[in-house]
């Protein structure tokens, strides 16, 4: 089946180009070219994965995807941005999005970039394209369908960043991983630099699921080496 790509970007040339070599991915593309029109088309459509542009008239595509992350609803955003400034790809990063790619950018890189999202979905759903049910770690309960939490029968509030941050550590119990190696299963980058967005990802997750952040009990610190799941918690 087709797979669904909204893509925001208000110059016609990019996003036609774009689309384009979308299609060859075997993608049914929706090209819109301003951000208050997106922000409803991904409100209300149904999209595998929307590709937005930073710099847009109407509504910029960080308030765009602040608000989409808002939603209960989850899509894969990959940003598109000519602004040099390394702290609005970081802002983007921390509001949600799951990758950029900087302009002028090279559609071979940009393929990548969207084959790499498609992978983690369908790592995250299983072989069979299937949506896997529940993983229980302990008193959590990760429901992957409906990407919810809840610890001892208590609704937790994720982001969805936070949310894939957790099933990759409950995917995988005891497995230790460096920085580099979540930003790259999680995000889908390796980018040096970008260390600390993992660690305040952590941080602002274990505010959350843990009784005590200071002594862990899910989310563990190997010392440096980086961390793992708790594979001490019954399954």
């Amino acid at each position: 089946m087709a797979r669904q790509v909204l893509v925001v970007e208000d110059n016609t040339d990019i996003g036609k180009l774009i689309s384009l070599h979308l299609a060859d991915l075997d993608c049914q593309v929706r090209l819109v070219g301003d951000g208050r029109t997106g922000f409803e088309e991904a409100r209300t459509g149904r999209y595998d994965l929307i590709v937005l542009d930073l710099n847009l008239p109407g509504m910029e595509g960080l308030e765009l995807c602040k608000r989409l992350r808002q939603q209960s609803d989850y899509t894969p955003i990959l940003m598109l941005t000519a602004r040099s400034s390394e702290m609005d790809r970081v802002l983007g990063l921390e509001l949600g999005a799951d990758d950029y790619v900087t302009k002028p950018f090279s559609i071979h890189e940009l393929l990548a970039r969207v084959k790499a999202i498609f992978r983690r979905i369908e790592e995250f759903s299983g072989a069979d394209g299937e949506v896997k049910g529940v993983v229980a770690r302990g008193a959590m309960m990760i429901d992957v369908e409906k990407r919810s939490v809840t610890i001892a029968g208590k609704g937790v509030d994720l982001t969805a960043k936070e949310f894939d941050l957790l099933l990759h550590f409950a995917n995988h119990p005891g497995r230790v991983y460096t920085r580099t190696q979540l930003l790259d299963a999680v995000w889908g980058y390796g980018h040096e630099g970008y260390e600390h967005t993992v660690n305040s990802h952590i941080n602002r997750l274990r505010s959350k699921i843990e009784g005590s952040p200071a002594k862990p009990s899910y989310v563990l610190t190997v010392w440096g080496v980086g961390y793992k799941f708790n594979d001490a918690l019954p399954g």
